[in-house]
């Protein structure tokens, strides 16, 4: 059987391939897939080519929270080399099933600050992927750090995080909230280790900023393509 037409790759940026079908999902009222917060999340950290930051792919983050073996996982950490970062920004998705690719319906942000050493959760859907979250903190939380401090890291759920207003925007308020957060990290001075960027995130990130959020990568990745 042949490939459909969403199949065609249109775009291959560092790391991240997308294809046609990408551009159907930003252009319309769809839930965003791994590829695109993927591809946003690579955009970002050239935008913010910082050592101090590390934005996680989904697929890396979602291993992380199932990864069966601790042997496994602190092999597989290392390279991310989390104890150099100042802020590591995970999105969290609730697919419980490890065997199907690109599998639930949710998407949430996780946050590490380690000037405040903690996790701050940004769920744009009440608290719906809060277990979820919580399993990667506690996956995670031990490798932040080489030192005893990486055990006392703190989990704190963002309970003033911006809401989405319909069902599907939820990988758009984690690419939002990504972008927002990055820029309060470069751009702050004094930063408030009580606020962090709370204020930033409430301020900037409405539904309105996130409706055209959507225009916006898919104006990137049109232009990124007319370059090719």
């Amino acid at each position: 059987m042949g490939k459909s037409a969403g199949d065609e790759k249109i775009l291959s940026y560092n790391d991240v391939v997308l294809r046609r079908s990408d551009l159907e999902i930003l252009s319309g009222p769809y839930y965003l897939n791994d590829r695109i917060i993927e591809f946003y999340f690579s955009l970002l950290s050239s935008s913010h080519p910082s050592q101090d930051i590390l934005l996680v792919p989904p697929s890396i983050a979602f291993w992380i929270t199932n990864c069966p073996d601790v042997c496994d996982l602190k092999d597989f950490l290392e390279p991310l080399k989390l104890p150099d970062k100042k802020l590591v920004i995970f999105p969290v998705n609730n697919n419980d099933d490890v065997s199907v690719a690109e599998g639930g319906s949710h998407w949430s942000l996780l946050a590490y600050y380690r000037s405040a050493n903690v996790f701050v959760h940004h769920d744009s859907n009440a608290q719906m992927n809060k277990r979820h979250a919580m399993r990667l903190f506690k996956s995670v939380a031990g490798y932040i750090d080489d030192s005893s401090s990486a055990y006392n890291a703190k989990y704190l759920e963002c309970s003033g995080s911006p809401q989405q207003v319909n069902g599907y925007d939820c990988g758009v308020y984690v690419t939002a909230i990504a972008r927002t957060i990055c820029c309060w990290h470069e751009n702050s001075e004094n930063k408030d280790a009580t606020d962090l960027w709370f204020t930033s995130v409430k301020e900037q990130v409405t539904p309105s900023v996130v409706s055209e959020m959507r225009k916006e990568i898919l104006g990137v990745i049109k232009d990124l393509m007319a370059k090719k």
